[in-house]
């Protein structure tokens, strides 16, 4: 393949996620890398606000002009895009980058959209080699990585996988963003308008074509968790997470095991899930004009204030029993997300594999678990 002129060019630069993972890699002192969007004064009024060396280029691409994208991807080995929601925006960006071989990363959190770039892309982007890597955020990176990490440790101690693996929510301080909220928005806008779609939002293996494992728990049903003396309650995120899990296992050739059960939920009181369950149908309202707008998100106190930390509890038939932690040291879905997806596109750039529709954990998952722990404030531990 003939020499690029750029390793990254982050799509979406002038968005508020997007301005985060530009200033980021402005910060850990990226060299060869280009911002990209539709307005290109937008892209300058970043580039300065950010600190970015005056000489960073900058790119005008739309996704509702195919042949910018074309352009943009003759120009760069892989392209960041935080550029959603992804059902609305994001085909012909991933459709480009598969037939062009040239990596892509996205924060993408809507299970329709992705089996869909699965079923038309997948077989081009092998084609290729174009890795087309999706969800390398807050969703679901800490969740897809923590089951790798306590799976690896699992077969270490036990010598083999966990058949049955728990993950808790025990902390999380931070804000939404409307980018978030959009996305969610069409998702539930789409599942009332086609009837598929609701069979991939309802299905643990929704993407996982041809697989369909064993009976996976809701989590929709409060439990009293007796060994943390707390309730575990509905998590918003599991309906994507969890389909993430199961493809990982998938893409590993069910390194799990083809009976692995996982599901996510929350550790709180039941009052304090009551409001936060009600808060949340009120501002995800696919009716509602209301709420948080794209291009909103939590300042930078409460980004650099927030944190997470989740629980992943392995379990097995004669008792055996293996916990791991990951721990976030910022707010999950924009301070810590925008490194995460950072040092995503920066693993790939420096990792060779073959080429397809991947979650971050089912490609790359060793040396990226090493990358976050260096530059990104994620913590994995095991007990």
């Amino acid at each position: 393949m003939a020499q690029k002129e750029f390793d990254l060019v982050v799509y979406g630069a002038s968005g508020f996620t997007g301005r985060l993972v530009a200033e980021y890699l402005v910060q850990r002192g990226l060299k060869g890398w280009a911002m990209a969007g539709r307005n290109l004064q937008k892209l300058a009024e970043v580039r300065d606000l950010i600190g970015a060396p005056k000489e960073t280029p900058l790119i005008e691409a739309d996704a509702a002009a195919p042949a910018s994208l074309a352009a943009l991807c003759a120009r760069t080995r892989a392209v960041l895009t935080t550029v959603g929601p992804y059902q609305l925006y994001g085909t012909p960006l991933v459709k480009a980058c598969a037939i062009a071989g040239v990596d892509y990363i996205d924060l993408c959190g809507e299970p329709n959209w992705i089996r869909e770039m699965i079923d038309a892309h997948d077989a081009d982007a092998k084609k290729s080699g174009a890795r087309i890597v999706i969800s390398a955020g807050f969703d679901s990176i800490p969740f897809d990585l923590g089951v790798w990490f306590l799976q690896q440790e699992a077969i270490k101690r036990f010598g083999a996988p966990a058949p049955r693996v728990k993950g808790r929510v025990r902390q999380m301080k931070g804000g939404a963003s409307g980018g978030t909220m959009a996305s969610m928005k069409e998702t539930l806008r789409a599942g009332f308008k086609n009837a598929s779609v609701l069979k991939i939002l309802n299905n643990p293996f929704g993407l996982t074509p041809g697989f369909e494992g064993p009976a996976q728990p809701s989590g929709l049903v409060p439990e009293y968790d007796k060994s943390a003396g707390v309730w575990a309650v509905p998590f918003i995120m599991a309906s994507i997470n969890t389909k993430n899990v199961h493809r990982t296992n998938f893409l590993l050739n069910h390194a799990y095991g083809e009976d692995f059960v996982y599901d996510e939920m929350m550790y709180t009181t039941l009052g304090e899930a009551a409001r936060a369950l009600v808060d949340a149908a009120a501002k995800v309202n696919p009716f509602s004009g209301k709420g948080l707008k794209p291009g909103d998100g939590p300042s930078k106190s409460e980004r650099e204030s927030g944190f997470y930390e989740v629980v992943f509890i392995g379990e097995y038939p004669n008792g055996n029993r293996i916990e791991a932690t990951v721990k976030g040291d910022r707010d999950p879905g924009y301070g810590s997300t925008s490194k995460m997806i950072s040092e995503t596109a920066l693993t790939l750039l420096e990792t060779k594999t073959a080429g397809g529709v991947f979650t971050p954990g089912g490609v790359i998952a060793a040396p990226l678990l090493a990358r976050l722990q260096q530059n990104a404030g994620l913590a994995f531990t095991v007990s």
